[in-house]
């Protein structure tokens, strides 16, 4: 039976990785975690580099000494969030596990997981652009959304160039108010968006991609549940009270640094499980997403006003 669950596992990991790569908006932010070193533990260390600037040369003395500075800078991983489940041996015999297994996990990952990591992420990078005053307060209008959109790429513009693809993340709500106005379909493209190994199409604007993302994951903040405090004990995530509306945030595509240490199922059979005559399915999701500050001059976020 050891095998079997090792099988199992295996095979519905490659499952929920199949549907994770599919479903998560945010999933391109996780093509540039290579710039991260991990020794273990809740830290991680990016490189920093930064060099002196041309200086007068000289034709006699040849070339004029310059710098290199190479720092590691520190970062903390804080999202260690995790869920288990049971399956009664009555009702799930060996033979026809990994039908039910699959149908539970990917229930759970559609309906949880997914929507929590890309609300995290957006959520956190709000609150670092808003806190550098990189942030536009705007409530989206058909009228003026092209305009308004148009107006914070060119600050992002302004910092790296015409030539740099952006990546604008957008609430759909907000991106049908955009394809509704009348200046829209005159600027727009299609074009093949590469995030790791995975190729797919999106619209295009002023070699902007739109990455769409359901309005319920773009909150300005949100409450995740530790499970453990009253009113928490159920789990899962919610939007704050004091939640706004972020429109878009707009991206250099290696601007946000996304990273999971743990994304792990576990399962025991019934003959192992020790609490119960079940199957136990035990899933951990240990992620965090960063913006070195040396980035924020690379985004830009819009987002509903604050009270």
């Amino acid at each position: 039976m050891a095998l079997n669950t090792l099988v199992y596992g295996s095979v519905l990991q490659k499952k929920l990785d199949a549907a994770a790569t599919k479903t998560l908006t945010s999933g391109w932010m996780d093509g540039n975690a290579g710039q991260v070193e991990y020794n273990g533990g809740n830290k991680i260390k990016m490189p920093e580099i930064s060099t002196t600037g041309l200086k007068d040369y000289d034709r006699d003395e040849g070339y004029p000494s310059g710098g290199v500075t190479l720092a590691y800078k520190e970062y903390e991983m804080t999202m260690d969030r995790g869920a288990s489940f049971q399956l009664d041996s009555m009702d799930v015999n060996e033979t026809n596990f990994i039908v039910n297994a699959t149908s539970v996990t990917g229930e759970f990952q559609n309906e949880h997981v997914i929507p929590e990591i890309d609300s995290y992420r957006y959520s956190k990078l709000y609150a670092l652009l808003k806190a550098a005053d990189r942030a536009t307060p705007y409530t989206a209008d058909e009228k003026t959304v092209m305009d308004a959109l148009l107006s914070d790429v060119a600050k992002v513009r302004d910092e790296v160039g015409e030539d740099i693809p952006l990546v604008v993340s957008i609430a759909q709500p907000v991106k049908t108010k955009l394809e509704l106005n009348d200046k829209f379909a005159k600027l727009l493209n299609v074009a093949d968006f590469k995030s790791g190994e995975i190729n797919t199409q999106l619209k295009q604007i002023n070699n902007c991609f739109l990455k769409p993302v359901p309005s319920s994951r773009m909150k300005t903040a949100y409450i995740f549940k530790d499970g453990k405090t009253e009113g928490e004990k159920e789990g899962g995530f919610a939007p704050a009270d004091s939640a706004k509306q972020i429109n878009w945030i707009i991206t250099v595509q290696t601007a946000p640094i996304a990273v999971t240490k743990q994304d792990k199922m576990k399962i025991f059979d019934p003959d192992t499980y020790q609490k119960g005559d079940a199957w136990f399915i035990g899933y951990r999701r240990y992620h965090e997403v960063w913006l070195p500050e040396n980035r924020y001059k690379k985004c830009w976020v819009n987002a509903e006003a604050e009270a």
